[in-house]
This record gives C-alpha cells, structure tokens and sequence, in this order.
C-alpha cells in the first residue's frame, strides 16, 4: 500500500461576495480532487485543538498524526531542526521574518506592510540575514538565514515566556500595537528596531526598490520555543516516509519525525512554485521504495495572507493539474493499491489574511475501495459538513494510516 498526503496550506476559507457567495475551493476547477471525492470519503477535522493558536505549526503536527497539546514547543525549533541548527535543552529558537514597514516617523509609528518582504529571494535574505547577525549577533545571540523570508534566531538559555505576534496576523497595522510584550523582551523589540536603521538603506533592499519590489526594511521576532522531541513516525506507523515542502518548518517536523525530506529546485512557497517539480519528487520517491509521501503546498496559504483571491483560486487549480494528477497517473499504473489523503492545515480565510481555527474539509480515497460515484461529494467546506467529523487531525491521521 502505498500512502499519499496532499496538504494545499491554507485552502479551507469562507464564502466570498465575489465568488458568487462560494469559497475559493467551490470556485476552482479541480477535476481530479473531485473525481476521489465522489468515489471517496469527505469530511471536515478540526486541526487546531482549544486553547492553541492557529499556526502551520500546530496544524501540521496534527494532520501527521500528533497531538499538538503533547508535542507543540513552538514553531522555530521545529524549523532550526530543518536548517541543520543543534539546539540544546536550554536553547530557544525565534522565527526571524524579513519584513517591509512603510510609512513616516519613529519605528513605533511605521506600518507592517507585508510579511514576506515581496516574498525576497533566499539569495537576497542570506545577504541581509548575516549582516545583521554581524551587527546585533553576540555569543549568546546568532542569526541564521533560512528560506525566503523566514530566518532563525537562537538565544542560549533564553525564555519562552515572552508575548510575540506573528506579523501576518497584523498586516496594514502600526508596530507600536504589535511589539514584544512580556518581563525581558526589551532587547527584542530595541533589535527590531535597530534592524530598520541597518537595512532600509541597504544595498539590497536599494536594488529591490529600484525593481519596485517590496523592501526588507526590517526583521520581526516571533514563534519561539524549545527542542521537539517527537515519537518516530515509522515505529508509530509501520511506514516509510518522505516529506515535500518548500517551507523549513515542514521539513523540520520531517526531520523530528525521522522521515525524510526533499528538497525540489524551484520550489519557493508561493504560486510561484515548481509543481510539477514537486510532483516528479512525489513519484520517484515512490518508485525508490518509500511508502508514504506527505507533500506540502504553501501557494494557497500565501495568496491569502496577500489578500490575492484570483490567485488563491488558481494555486489551487495548478495542484490539482500539476501536483495531483500526474501523482494518480504514475499510481494508478503501477498496479499498487494505495491511499490518498487531501486535507489543508487550517483554513486562511482572505478576509481576515489570517489563520483561523475552524475545521477544514478533506478528502480520503483508497484504490481498491471504490465507493459508487456521488456528485454531492466535494472538496469544500460545505460538502464536508456532511461528511465524519473527526474532533482532533491526529485521530484522522491514525484512521487513515491505520
């Protein structure tokens, strides 16, 4: 048996006025998603358990198949252990996002503009990141550049303690509302601060402006937490496994978890992405023997943080194209039964460019269980309404691995 998880990031939302009062999963055209709906099983699964904010974190543990009230110590650990970073017990990791701030007058009185920078290239951050870990970085503070516009700090024996928001959840906001809260954080925000000084005249950030894009006229803390630790995957499973995702914080849960992890050229996290990269990945590790693929898509999951509902329709349309069905094609041909698993992580509904923590749908279909077609069977939140309701993502992952 072979074992396919699709998670398009982000895709569950709400019914939009310009859709014709329908979510962008109802609005796109996804034929082949569709086609294991109607033969399959659907339903919606809350990802995100009470009391835990609504982070990719959090949801993405879940839908592998762990409870995020047992084994959730924050989201930068998670991706330290991506980036190669070997954190200690006393350690705490922060995500370090690239951001651009507009507007006049003091650092307090700026704007948080966009959270990705223009979604900056790996090769610009890296520049930016190091020179900022030359100017602020000290023995027991280091920078570290990741992916994009998401980069690493790591304090030796630091605190979690400490009331950080991620700057996607307060986009067109002042950064007076929005800066480190908490007893010590002090040096946090007076690093925020000195880091627009060091980089709005920045010789790449220069560049990007002369091209009109979107500085990264500042860096923003947030997501701290501990060392994960992780029950193995395969012994919980019985399976082998490889994870695909342009994001670190994929990779990193991958990499706690004991699975392995590819990384695809061209794939940036945007809908800007190599798909079709992503899907050739998928088979040839199916066909070098691995049982298990958990292929991770970010389009849909930026789209809406940017405010962007023509393009979330079509990231969504390109991976059921592009992603999913050459994925069925090779399955289908080999004469292996298997099972295929399509669930987002949360919903990031646009009008909010936000996470939120209400259940998404999802879709599970399996080869030599075909059910007879059912045209009211979808991939959208309504049709999953009608379907099983798994209360916790980590219950959805042992009922459809088990």
């Amino acid at each position: 048996m072979k074992y396919l998880v699709l998670v398009p990031d982000g895709a569950g939302d709400e019914e939009i006025a310009m859709l014709g009062n329908r979510t962008p999963l109802q609005a796109a055209k996804m034929q082949n998603i569709t086609q294991l709906a109607q033969k399959g099983m659907v339903g919606l699964v809350r990802t995100i358990p009470p009391g835990i904010a609504p982070g990719s974190d959090a949801a993405n543990l879940s839908v592998m198949g762990y409870d995020p009230a047992v084994y959730h110590t924050g989201r930068s650990p998670l991706e330290a252990a991506s980036m190669g970073i070997e954190l200690t017990e006393t350690d705490v990791a922060f995500r370090t996002n690239l951001v651009t701030l507009s507007g006049n007058g003091s650092y307090e009185e700026l704007t948080i503009e966009d959270h990705s920078s223009g979604d900056i290239t790996s090769e610009e951050a890296k520049i930016l990141i190091e020179y900022i870990n030359e100017a602020l970085g000290t023995e027991v503070l280091q920078f570290y550049p990741g992916v994009s516009y998401r980069h690493a700090l790591i304090m030796k024996n630091g605190s979690t303690s400490y009331d950080l928001t991620p700057p996607h959840d307060v986009l067109t906001q002042k950064v007076q509302n929005h800066l480190p809260k908490g007893e010590g954080s002090e040096f946090l925000t007076e690093m925020m601060r000195k880091s627009y000084e060091l980089l709005k005249e920045h010789p790449v950030n220069l560049d990007r402006a002369r091209r009109g894009l979107n500085p990264a006229n500042s860096i923003w803390i947030w997501g701290q937490g501990r060392k994960p630790s992780l029950p193995s995957f395969s012994e919980k499973y019985q399976i082998t496994g490889t994870a695909i995702s342009a994001v670190d914080l994929i990779k990193g849960i991958a990499i706690c978890a004991g699975l392995s992890s590819v990384d695809v050229e061209g794939a940036t996290g945007t809908i800007h992405t190599n798909f079709k990269g992503k899907a050739e990945a998928a088979i040839d590790a199916f066909k070098k023997g691995q049982d298990f693929i958990y292929l991770h898509v970010e389009a849909p999951d930026e789209c809406s943080h940017q405010g962007d509902l023509e393009g979330k329709v079509k990231s969504l349309e390109m991976i059921d194209e592009f992603v999913l069905k050459p994925i069925l094609e090779y399955l289908f041909s080999s004469g292996e039964t298997f099972k295929v698993l399509i669930v987002p992580d949360h919903r990031t509904p646009l009008a909010i460019r936000t996470h939120s923590s209400t259940p998404v749908p999802y879709v599970i279909y399996q080869s030599d269980r075909e059910e007879k077609p059912d045209s009211d069977k979808a991939f959208n939140e309504a049709a999953g309404e009608r379907g099983r309701f798994f209360e916790n993502g980590y219950e959805l992952a042992d009922f459809f691995f088990l």
